[in-house]
C-alpha cells in the first residue's frame, strides 16, 4: 500500500515520527506499531484500522470502508501489483449501487488494463444504455477516473455519477453544489430533459478520460462541433430552468 501511494520509506518514518529501520521492521513483520502509530499509518495509507487488522489485502484487495464520509475504493491488482480496471457491464448497473463496497462483488466483475492511461488515478469502466449522449451509442463503454468529493466536478464536463435516486448515470454535469446544493445533469441528445441530483445522493463520482466503441464512425454521420457560443446558449437554458424550480 505503502508503494501504490509512492510513498519511499523514509517519508513514511517522518509522518510517523519513528527510525526507517523501524518501517522496514513493520513491513517485515519483525516488529509491530503501537496502536497510536497504527492510527496515524492508516490516515495515511487511506485505510480502515479494522481492513488493516482483519482483511486479507494482498489476496482479496482493498475492502471498500466508509472513512470520516469519504468512500474508500475496492481496486484490482494484477500479479505486477498494478491496478486493473474493473468493468461495469450494463445490466450490472443495478447490481453495482449495492455491490460496490462488497470485495466479493467487485471481484466477479470484469478487469482490463490500459497501458496508455496514467497510473495517478484509479479507473471505473461502466457499459452505456440508451442513447442519450449521442453520438456514443449503446454498448459503448466509457472509461472514468475516480473523482474524490463532488465538489470537485467542473462544470460543462462529462462523468459517470453513481446515485441513489438515479442509478448510475453518464451525463454532462454542471456543479451548483455551492448554490443549492444540486447538481444538474444534461444530455447530449436534445431529446432528453436535463435533470437535478441533490449532492447528498451522489454515492460516487467517474469523470470521463476515454471511451471504447465497436461503432466507427461514418464520415456522412458527421455532426457539427458544439462551440463557445453554443456552450454559452446551454448555460443560459440552464440557469433559466434553474430560475424557473427556484420559483
Amino acid at each position: 500500500m505503502r508503494k501504490q501511494k509512492e510513498i519511499t520509506q523514509n517519508e513514511l518514518a517522518e509522518q510517523l515520527a519513528v527510525q526507517r529501520t523501524m518501517i522496514s521492521a513493520y513491513e517485515d513483520g519483525r516488529s509491530e506499531p503501537k496502536l497510536q502509530t497504527l492510527q496515524k499509518l492508516c490516515d495515511i495509507l487511506e485505510v480502515g484500522l479494522e481492513e488493516l487488522l482483519e482483511h486479507d489485502i494482498e489476496t482479496k484487495g482493498r475492502k471498500a470502508v466508509q472513512k470520516r464520509g469519504i468512500n474508500i475504493l475496492t481496486i484490482a491488482t494484477n500479479e505486477e501489483d498494478k491496478e486493473n480496471i474493473t468493468m461495469v457491464p450494463q445490466k450490472a448497473s443495478a447490481g453495482y449501487l449495492n455491490g460496490f463496497s462488497d470485495p466479493e462483488y467487485m471481484e466477479s466483475l470484469p478487469q482490463f488494463h490500459l497501458p496508455n492511461l496514467s497510473r495517478n488515478a484509479t479507473y471505473r469502466a461502466f457499459e452505456l444504455a440508451g442513447d442519450s449522449m449521442l453520438p456514443l451509442i449503446p454498448g459503448t463503454i466509457v472509461i472514468g477516473s475516480y473523482v474524490d468529493q463532488p465538489k470537485d466536478i467542473k462544470s460543462g464536463k462529462t462523468y459517470v455519477l453513481v446515485t441513489q435516486t438515479e442509478g448510475v448515470v453518464y451525463k454532462r454535469v454542471f456543479n451548483y453544489l455551492n448554490e443549492n446544493g444540486k447538481l444538474f445533469l444534461v444530455s447530449d441528445n436534445d431529446h432528453y430533459k436535463p435533470f437535478e441530483v441533490r449532492g447528498e445522493d451522489v454515492l460516487e463520482v467517474w469523470e470521463s478520460k476515454a471511451f471504447i466503441s465497436t461503432d466507427f464512425p461514418n464520415p456522412g454521420d458527421k455532426k457539427k462541433p458544439i462551440t463557445l457560443e453554443d456552450l454559452g446558449k446551454m448555460i443560459q437554458d440552464i440557469q433559466a430552468d434553474l430560475r424557473k424550480i427556484k420559483g
